[in-house]
């Protein structure tokens, strides 16, 4: 049995993403802008060279690290 909430706010989310959000959105879209900066949503984060050469996931061009078991008792 499912509980009523787990139905209802996917089903209430969906009308409003839907149906809802086309409406409203023009008129709130003012107030959003002011509050969420473009400069922040544009910004990315920078890469170091480790993680594009395959070394940061423990992978190298001669194949996987060996990896030790944690649980060894």
């Amino acid at each position: 049995m499912v509980c009523i909430p787990c139905i209802v706010i996917p089903v209430l989310l969906w009308v409003y993403k839907r149906f809802l959000e086309p409406i409203i959105y023009p008129f709130i879209s003012p107030f959003i802008s002011r509050f969420w900066r473009k400069a922040a949503v544009q910004e990315t984060p920078k890469h170091s060279t480790d993680e594009c050469n395959g070394t940061a996931n423990g992978s190298t061009a001669n194949g996987p690290k060996t990896v030790t078991d944690k649980k060894a008792d």
